[in-house]
């Protein structure tokens, strides 16, 4: 099998005969299991390069690759790679098709020919992957943009895709849904789909994305690492971007200090790490992978075994999230928990993070990187799991 999920090799697309190129001889690959994000301004290509990808749109010339073969456009073939290959629109209601919530996620896998109970099992999982199960009920038009958006990603998530696009997946967003939409994109990730995202939003996919593609005037003109783009400058605001806020600040700590820049910070706490020295002491973190069906009382129940009821907890991932009652637990980081956790360790006090377990390896990697950063060493413990 390709290493490549998705490509595009030499492709051109217009929307109209006499239209100008929407992509001009745009080369792509997207390498499996790979975090990438297509970045560039409003009208640099991104939504057509996506819809080139989902075999929406014919190139007028050029290849598209899926899984190393070429398109071949024809009904089923596109059929059955669009049950592999999903799409989130940026606008939830170019995605919704009916008139109650659970309906319209049962959308997709009515349409795969699965039975009525796989059907109703994955509408169930998919609204609770969103927080939206008590919502299941509800009209579509009396939801909020934020909760049709959610529920435009639960039917995308009832599809159960190989491989999910999504298109400025946080725009119109608070932060706070922001924040756990990219947390679920994040756990989908580990779970094995292969996560390719378009945003403008440098600090945004600088934090999350392994590799980048940036697009403009229709054009790719940078595939790779995002850090020998982003020193670029010119290359960079010629493109309608500016360069990540953390990428800055370690660019010019680390000229003022002559330092290594490397390795590059990505978040906040990973460039607090690699630029405030260490205290006597720091903090354990301890990870609590919370499984679904646990609740409130069994948490707490284990804190209090572990000796950590005091101490400083934040909440991470799909099963820890909607564990019955969480919120009764006391946790003081809802979200970006990985990271406030860490700096609260940093501080010399210990911390606990309730997490899906499979996620586990999100903080594990995070407390990697300050002991390559040269801040010390952050003791890990995980702890057994909690369950129903």
């Amino acid at each position: 099998m390709s290493d490549y999920v998705l490509e595009t090799e030499g492709v051109t697309y217009r929307y109209g005969k006499k239209c100008q190129p929407a992509l001009s001889d745009v080369t792509v690959r997207v390498r499996r299991g790979v975090k990438t994000a297509i970045i560039g301004a409003n009208g640099a290509g991104k939504s057509t390069l996506f819809g080139i990808l989902n075999a929406l749109y014919k190139p007028e010339s050029g290849v598209v690759r899926y899984n190393g073969e070429p398109i071949s456009y024809r009904r089923k073939s596109v059929t059955r790679m669009r049950t592999d290959v999903a799409v989130l629109f940026q606008n939830p209601d170019d995605m919704l098709f009916r008139p109650v919530v659970e309906q319209d996620v049962a959308f997709g896998p009515e349409n795969l020919g699965l039975s009525k109970d796989e059907v109703e099992r994955r509408v169930e999982e998919a609204l609770f992957m969103v927080g939206m199960q008590d919502f299941r009920k509800s009209g579509i038009m009396r939801l909020s943009y934020g909760q049709r958006k959610r529920v435009a990603i639960a039917g995308v998530l009832a599809m159960r895709p190989k491989v999910l696009i999504m298109d400025e997946p946080t725009a119109g967003l608070d932060p706070q849904m922001a924040s756990e939409v990219m947390e679920l994109v994040e756990q989908l990730h580990r779970e094995g789909t292969t996560v390719v995202m378009s945003s403008h939003d440098t600090d945004l996919t600088y934090a999350w994305a392994d590799e980048i593609h940036v697009m403009q005037n229709g054009r790719c003109i940078y595939s790779g690492e995002p850090e020998p783009f982003y020193a670029d400058k010119p290359s960079v605001y010629l493109a309608g971007l500016l360069p990540p806020k953390v990428f800055l600040m370690n660019e010019g700590l680390s000229s003022m200090r002559g330092t290594d820049p490397s390795p590059f910070p990505r978040t906040e706490a990973q460039l607090i790490s690699k630029t405030v020295p260490p205290k006597a002491g720091t903090g354990t973190l301890h990870i609590m992978p919370v499984s679904v069906g646990a609740d409130d009382k069994a948490v707490d129940a284990a804190l209090a075994s572990a000796g950590l009821s005091e101490a400083s907890r934040g909440i991470y991932g799909k099963s820890a999230r909607r564990a019955k009652d969480i919120a009764n637990v006391g946790i003081e980081f809802f979200y970006g928990a990985p990271e406030n956790c860490m700096i609260r360790c940093m501080e010399g006090k210990d911390t606990v993070l309730l997490c899906d377990p499979v996620m586990v390896d999100v903080a594990v990697c995070g407390v990697g990187f300050m002991e390559r950063a040269g801040f010390g060493k952050i003791p890990v413990k995980v702890l057994p799991e909690v369950s129903g």
